[in-house]
């Protein structure tokens, strides 16, 4: 199914916004679009809300229709464990996480035993986890990991447009990636020249306009046979106000949806 996250509602809820939204407004704007799925990924007010507000979000999705999703950083046990409880209040099935957090970098070695350690809580409750592809993390490395845990509840969330700032080609990260994807967050990318011609700017652009071979990405991944979500997120750059830019990434929400929606 294609899906919405709290990535492409970005403006919209940060400190910036005049009427930020919160995750109800979040969840009824993406049922009013005829979106199922929304992932609530990196937002920081989760980790404070209590059971009560989350089992109220999970409430309104449900009554919307919308299934939920989640994303975090990091991999140690007491941190999963504790996005594991969360999930548990709001019904999802998916939790996403990318190996280094703010305040953790574990090795290869340690990110197994603790990947090794937390996952049969999540096999017991029905929950997958999700690593990331993402530029400080090698595509290869982080195929290695999966392949040593070898454990059916765990897999790759694929961003091929993220891996671009360590140099990796799109199409080798998908190739290298893609027995093991459970998730995809489908975003458009750019480069352009920033001023002076001195160096590049790599930042977002609407599906079908920048570099993602999204065709080669359906055609090797197979979310729809494979039963994989697509989260359309954004890279979307603060334009001259924020009024502009919510504007801006309301559009992108449209096009995006017209153009998965199309395919």
């Amino acid at each position: 199914m294609i899906g919405l996250s709290t990535y492409a509602y970005f403006w919209q809820h940060s400190e910036l916004a005049p009427a930020r939204l919160d995750l109800h407004a979040m969840l009824r704007d993406t049922a009013a679009r005829g979106v199922e799925v929304f992932q609530i990924c990196d937002y920081a007010p989760l980790a404070e809300m209590t059971p009560d507000a989350l089992q109220a979000v999970a409430r309104t999705a449900g009554d919307l229709g919308v299934t939920l999703e989640l994303g975090t950083k990091g991999v140690s046990p007491e941190h999963l464990r504790s996005f594991l409880q969360i999930a548990d209040h709001l019904g999802a099935k998916l939790v996403r996480s990318m190996l280094f957090s703010p305040t953790e970098r574990p090795t290869a070695a340690e990110a197994e035993t603790s990947l090794r350690e937390v996952l049969p809580a999540y096999d017991e409750a029905g929950v997958t986890l999700a690593l990331e592809t993402y530029e400080q993390v090698a595509s290869t490395d982080l195929v290695s990991l999966v392949e040593a845990v070898g454990h059916p509840r765990l897999g790759i969330c694929l961003d091929p447009a993220n891996s671009v700032a360590a140099l990796e080609n799109p199409r080798d990260v998908i190739d290298r990636t893609q027995p093991y994807v459970v998730n995809l967050h489908v975003k458009d990318f750019a480069f352009t020249r920033r001023g002076g011609w001195v160096g590049f700017t790599l930042e977002g652009a609407p599906l079908g306009t920048g570099l993602l071979d999204y065709d080669y990405l359906v055609e090797k991944v197979r979310p729809d046979e494979r039963g994989i979500n697509q989260i359309i997120e954004h890279w979307l750059p603060l334009g001259e106000s924020i009024d502009e830019t919510i504007a801006q990434e309301n559009t992108w929400n449209t096009h995006n949806l017209n153009y998965l929606r199309s395919r």
